[in-house]
């Protein structure tokens, strides 16, 4: 009797310690607030194939996919075109806001420079890349002399 006793003490312990291996699991709400994201956002990256999940009575998530995908996230400063990286800063490659951030003028000023050709960039699929010759450039032709004239008036 004893012994019986002690055998399905120990099949309950390792079911229960193979359940809280199951239980690694969350829900699609749960893994929005882990993420600081919408559930839309979730529902969408599961059915982009993104983020694995199962559906049982509702949508279940491993929590070791949740920090697959976290990690393979995209991100701007990531992207990749053509096999190099978009915006390599260390080649003096930079997006719009980052010359924005450099110069500090707002982002749709660097945009205009852009588009009417006072700031040479080139599109690489949707992005603008501007290297830092041309930042630089920029700067000193046409940010350099609203400078002087404004203190000429002053």
């Amino acid at each position: 009797m004893e012994e019986n006793k002690n055998l399905q003490e120990e099949q309950c312990i390792s079911c229960t310690s193979e359940n809280e291996e199951e239980r690694k699991v969350v829900s699609i709400t749960e893994a929005a607030k882990i993420n600081k994201v919408t559930r839309q956002a979730i529902y969408v990256a599961i059915k982009q194939k993104k983020l694995k999940a199962t559906k049982k009575n509702r949508w279940e998530i491993n929590l070791k996919d949740l920090e697959e995908y976290r990690r393979n996230k995209y991100c701007r400063s990531k992207s990749i075109y053509g096999g190099e990286l978009l915006f390599d800063n260390e080649k003096g490659y930079y997006s719009i806001n980052q010359v924005a951030d450099m110069l500090s003028v707002p982002s749709q000023k660097i945009y205009y420079a852009t588009r009417t050709g006072m700031l040479q960039g080139s599109r690489k699929g949707a992005a603008w890349v501007i290297h830092e010759n041309e930042v630089n450039r920029y700067k000193e032709e046409y940010l350099g002399k609203k400078e002087a004239a404004n203190q000429q008036v002053s």
